[in-house]
């Protein structure tokens, strides 16, 4: 019980994977539980009343929300391996501003790819796309967000590249003819054992996002 860590967490989620891939690269140690969403555990629950969402971790019996807070609190309870935050405050503000983008614009964006069609469809693609390319273009022709190093813009990202196959296949459209340089980040990522062993198989994404749109009428 000295340092007991649960994640409660869905296989999908891209806000999730931030959570894992933190603290693989932190190396700890930690208890892995699946939730069902349309049938939330008590203790989910219990641990995040207020939204009632997954990632949560749990601490030593401390809950922790909302997947960029939780990259955060890592980053600062294991400091001593892995920075995943610059220690320079105007490199550390300019991680935080693009994590803040990537969850203020991606989320609403990418659901328009896959979940809905039409005009409605193609306005989401484009934005899709747009927000891509300015990420793309903050990236430039570093190997990471923050340059050589693997870490918080990185983590913040890289989860929705798992969902790409489903977005060009129910979007048809390919995100690498528009954004080579981020998906060859993207690859680089992925050579990492920590973002490996936390992002599921595309096949497997495309299947449940074929689920989900069977559910919202559109297949």
């Amino acid at each position: 019980m000295a340092n007991e860590v649960i994640l409660l967490d869905f296989w999908p989620s891209m806000f999730g994977m931030r959570t894992r891939i933190a603290l693989r690269e932190k190396g700890v140690e930690f208890e892995y539980r699946e939730e069902d969403l349309r049938n939330k555990s008590p203790l989910l629950l219990q641990m995040n009343p207020v939204h009632k969402k997954i990632p949560v971790l749990i601490h030593n019996g401390k809950s922790v929300n909302e997947s960029i807070i939780q990259v955060q609190y890592i980053d600062e309870v294991w400091s001593h391996k892995n920075p995943l935050l610059p220690s320079d405050p105007y490199l550390k503000a300019q991680a935080r501003f693009w994590a803040d983008f990537i969850d203020k614009k991606m989320d609403d964006a990418q659901r328009k790819v896959w979940a809905t069609k039409g005009e409605e469809q193609e306005a989401g693609k484009k934005e899709f796309i747009e927000i891509l390319k300015t990420l793309e273009t903050e990236l430039g022709d570093k190997p990471y967000f923050a340059g050589d190093d693997f870490g918080y813009v990185d983590i913040a990202l890289i989860g929705y590249y798992t969902w790409f196959p489903a977005y060009e296949k129910y979007g048809n459209f390919s995100i690498e003819s528009e954004c080579p340089k981020l998906i060859a980040w993207a690859k680089k990522c992925l050579e990492r054992e920590t973002v490996a062993k936390s992002l599921p198989d595309p096949e497997k994404v495309i299947g449940f996002v074929s689920e989900l749109r069977k559910r919202f009428g559109l297949e």
